[in-house]
């Protein structure tokens, strides 16, 4: 039914009520392809990796491209255990397809996200009808979540898109089937989540409440798994051997490579998730601090779904059920562990979406839903353009900003305000959700365009490592301490570190420094006010400014003789650019 006003709206016009036709299927991949691109892809290439993990995880790709050792990754030289190598690869493959690191970093979460809105349409579609499934993979590439960690070289967008592809594969034989090739795809996708992130399993929780519906008499295309169960792990286990088999094998060498297999078989999974060292939340993070504002706006439209799901669950409707208790045990199990982070529940986004799917055509014509997505887009639009007036009344203020990023933010400001307020203006409350999708639009467009390459220098670490390049240009040996992912990536010349990841072990890197540093009175050391003071006190020090929220600088000359004794030489690594040598490590 269209919009109260009585003619067809955009949106009706958008969603094409009542055709089924494969030309309306192609439309709508085109459709949804280019919105798509629009959100996710503007300002692909035009920025370097940024902290805190990208630059990481480049640069481990980077080094797997140049040294020809894709199975155990490494950060300057030192292994790196924290996470499983397919995100690797799949960075490495598209640098070197593309020829580009600025390019590559970023199109494996590109083609993820773009994956994922096709799988949530695909599903829907097959399940509810076409208009179905493009309001929901519309829907989805309009909640913020989603389409923000899609722009980013995180690891959770890829894993999103294999979680998505598992549930498709097993839904789409257990509720649409039979479909026995895509419920083998379905376990094989999960092994290769695993091996992308530990948590990759998680789409098999799924066969839990299917399971439990099943023996209820729920509604089902296949209500028994049988032997494929098995025949699914096998394919699980044949996706995860890519790369354990062969590792496992290497580290039967010992040494380092034992430690590796030892870190990321317990300690980055079993005791990560247990007992988890860093970024500690409390309980009700996801619940109270995330999932209201992240997943806005598809989680604003849960009290109008809420009794069409109660509904649904009264006519028994298995792939609903499924999906959303598939979404509640994604959140409870991120929820156990002390350590969280915002991305973590990512996955359980495109399933919601589809839990939404069967009513959203509905809901996005209805006067209630239209007015929420109108008034958010009012609300991103009133904050541009009250951040425009402060700063602009605030002189201060805007240049205290372009001196921590490199860009003056009012004019960006100002452009983003104009722009939100005339796609308002054009498209009104009546169509409240397209009005929200070209505010959207707007903000990541500037933000890939205009902000994107204005702070670049600042955020990447570029402006930062040319200084220190040249204010150590006649320094023949270079170390770091505290060595940042970013700065390996944007240095043109040999370095020297001390092992990856030691926050917990900062006095000890700072030993190791000092210890090295003193073998060679020529040599120098980049290092954080913390270490200087430690170790360093008596010696030159001349100030690099503040980079990262630390004061930096380049010490050379004698160390303190307590740190020296204390120290270990042989921990440092040293560390040739790409285009200077192979990385021997050490």
């Amino acid at each position: 039914m269209a919009a109260a006003e009585g003619a067809p709206t955009l949106l009706d016009l958008l969603l094409r009520p009542g055709r089924e036709s494969s030309r309306d299927v192609t439309l709508d991949v085109l459709w949804l392809l280019g919105l798509g691109l629009l959100l996710i892809g503007t300002g692909l290439g035009l920025r370097d990796p940024w902290a805190p993990d990208e630059p990481r995880f480049a640069l481990v790709a980077q080094d797997m491209l140049r040294s020809g050792d894709w199975l155990f990754p490494r950060v300057g030289g030192d292994l790196y255990a924290d996470k499983p190598p397919l995100f690797f690869w799949l960075i490495a493959s598209a640098t070197a397809a593309t020829g580009s690191l600025r390019i590559g970093f970023l199109l494996p979460s590109l083609l993820a996200g773009l994956g994922t809105v096709m799988l949530a349409y695909d599903l829907m579609r097959r399940a509810r009808g076409r208009e179905v499934g493009l309001a929901t993979g519309f829907v989805l590439l309009l909640t913020f979540q989603f389409v923000w960690q899609a722009r980013q070289a995180q690891i959770d967008a890829v894993l999103c898109f294999l979680t998505t592809l598992s549930l498709y594969g097993l839904l789409r034989h257990l509720c649409l089937g039979p479909a026995r090739g895509w419920f083998l795809a379905g376990w094989a996708a999960a092994g290769l989540g695993v091996i992308t992130k530990g948590v990759g399993f998680l789409p098999l929780l799924a066969l839990l409440p299917f399971a439990v519906l099943v023996r209820r008499r729920w509604r089902a295309a296949v209500p028994r798994v049988g032997a494929l169960g098995v025949a699914g792990a096998v394919a699980m286990l044949i996706a995860i051997g890519l790369w354990l088999v062969p590792m496992l094998v290497a580290s039967t060498a010992g040494g380092d490579l034992l430690a590796y297999r030892n870190e990321i078989l317990f300690r980055q999974t079993v005791t990560r998730y247990a007992d988890a060292w860093h970024h500690h939340a409390p309980v009700y993070y996801y619940f109270v601090e995330i999932i209201p504002l992240f997943w806005l706006p598809l989680i604003a439209l849960v009290p109008w779904l809420w009794p069409r799901w109660r509904e649904a669950m009264r006519g028994r409707s298995t792939l609903i059920a499924v999906l959303l208790a598939w979404v509640v045990i994604v959140v409870l199990f991120f929820t156990v562990s002390t350590g969280k982070r915002t991305l973590y529940i990512l996955p359980a986004v495109p399933a919601l979406a589809m839990a939404a799917g069967p009513w959203l055509p509905e809901l996005l014509r209805a006067r209630g839903p239209r007015r929420l997505a109108f008034g958010l887009g009012c609300a991103i639009a009133a904050v541009a353009g009250l951040a425009t007036v402060f700063l602009a009344v605030q002189p201060d203020r805007a240049r205290h900003v372009a001196d921590l990023y490199g860009i003056n933010p009012v004019l960006p400001l100002l452009g983003l305000a104009i722009c939100t307020a005339a796609v308002l203006a054009v498209l009104r409350v009546r169509d409240g959700w397209l009005a929200y999708a070209g505010v959207l639009a707007a903000v990541l467009v500037f933000t890939g365009l205009v902000v994107y390459p204005g702070i670049n220098d600042v955020r990447s670490g570029r402006a930062f490592m040319a200084h220190v390049e040249q204010a150590s240009a006649g320094i023949p040996e270079l170390a770091l301490v505290g060595a940042k992912e970013q700065y390996l990536l944007q240095l043109r010349r040999p370095t020297v570190n001390f092992g990856n990841a030691r926050a917990l072990e900062r006095d000890d890197e700072a030993n190791d420094a000092a210890a090295w540093l003193a073998a060679d009175p020529a040599r120098g050391v980049v290092m954080g006010k913390r270490a200087r003071d430690r170790c360093f006190g008596d010696a030159s020090a001349v100030s690099l400014g503040k980079a990262n929220n630390q004061h930096w600088f380049l010490v050379t000359g004698a160390p303190d003789a307590a740190c020296v004794s204390a120290g270990d030489p042989a921990a440092a690594r040293y560390y040739l650019p790409p285009d200077v040598a192979l990385n021997t490590g050490g």
